[in-house]
């Protein structure tokens, strides 16, 4: 739905912390992938969400068209964790309980710090599938993107193959209509829209549009940030 794209944007505009909590869970299957553990394995998996040192920073002056950076252990996995192998599998490890509870809670501490202006940053723009019904429900403005399947599958495509991998288009659909499936399906933090949130169709819009349509919903809400519980 191009929510990272539209998410990195509005931060650099309001002058936000950008957060892609996605990004933790392609860690944990990517960790998974390369040290040969069995994804289906939710105990095993578990440890290894528990126990990651995982760091997402900001993408610094790298030249690759990264929203961030991030981390493991030190090493640099920022386009590792978007092959198409985790794609294939990251849906398998984010519907464990035991790995969803070991990272909303980091991503609600996170949240938490950021939400009333840390490190220079005046607020947090907050991006994933969970965001506004599970990490953090209380958040003041939540925003839910929508845009056909065969639309999002496309901007995959191209994404992957600017960076050399040659993926078939089929093989991109398939992967996200399972994706959506299970994510959608699964019993924890399922995939949907919060009751409050702002539902916004990207089908048609230019990423400044849409953009400029969250500022202004941002400029409407005149309730200050609400101070999370942990």
């Amino acid at each position: 739905s191009g929510k990272s794209t539209v998410g990195f944007a509005l931060a650099a505009r309001l002058n936000y912390l950008f957060f892609d909590t996605g990004a933790m869970y392609r860690v944990v299957t990517w960790a998974g992938l390369d040290a040969g553990v069995d994804l289906h394995d939710p105990a095993a998996i578990g440890l290894l969400a528990e126990t990651l040192d995982i760091a997402i920073l900001p993408a610094g002056e790298a030249q690759d068209d990264r929203h961030l950076t991030v981390l493991v252990d030190g090493q640099d996995v920022t386009w590792a964790i978007r092959s198409p192998l985790v794609d294939q599998n990251v849906s398998i490890v984010a519907a464990m309980p035991r790995v969803r509870a070991a990272l909303s809670q980091h991503q609600r501490q996170i949240g938490v710090r950021y939400a009333r202006g840390h490190a220079g940053m005046a607020g947090i723009v907050m991006v994933g599938r969970d965001i506004g019904t599970v990490v953090l429900p209380d958040a003041p403005l939540k925003i839910y993107l929508d845009a056909p399947i065969v639309e999002r599958a496309h901007r995959r495509f191209l994404e992957l193959e600017r960076r050399g991998k040659q993926t078939p288009f089929a093989q991109v659909l398939a992967d996200m209509r399972e994706r959506d499936r299970i994510d959608s399906q699964r019993a924890i933090a399922p995939l949907r829209p919060a009751d409050d949130a702002q539902i916004i169709s990207t089908a048609g819009l230019s990423v400044q549009e849409i953009v400029a349509r969250i500022v202004a919903l941002a400029e409407m809400d005149t309730q200050p940030a609400t101070p999370y519980p942990l």
